[in-house]
C-alpha cells in the first residue's frame, strides 16, 4: 500500500508517506487530516494574478433613464454596460 517517507522535516510533523496508486493516496486522505503532515513555518505567501472573485448573479431594479444612460456610457468606452457598472460600484465604494 504505502511505503514509510523521509523523517519530519519538524518535531510533532508526520512525515507525507508514499503511495503505490492514486487509489491509495485517496484511501489514505480519506481517513488522515492533512493539517499533520504539514509546516507552517515554511508557508510562503502567494499571488494568484488570475484567480476570479466569485460572482452572484443579482436581480437590480433600475430607473429606465438611468439604465440608458449607462448603456450609452458604456457604448462610448467600448466596454459591456454591466462591466462598467461594476467598476463604478466598485469605485464609489472604495472612495468613502
Amino acid at each position: 500500500m504505502t511505503k514509510p517517507a523521509k523523517a519530519a522535516v519538524k518535531a510533532g510533523t508526520k512525515a507525507t508517506p508514499q503511495f503505490n496508486s492514486e487509489k491509495d493516496e485517496r484511501l489514505y486522505w480519506e481517513s488522515h487530516d492533512s493539517t499533520e503532515h504539514l509546516d507552517w513555518t515554511k508557508a510562503q505567501k502567494v499571488s494568484l494574478p488570475n484567480l476570479k472573485p466569485t460572482t452572484k448573479t443579482i436581480s437590480l431594479r433600475l430607473p429606465q433613464h438611468l439604465l440608458d444612460s449607462s448603456k450609452t456610457a458604456a457604448n462610448s468606452r467600448d466596454v459591456p454596460y454591466q462591466s462598467l457598472i461594476k467598476v463604478w460600484l466598485h469605485e464609489k465604494l472604495h472612495s468613502h
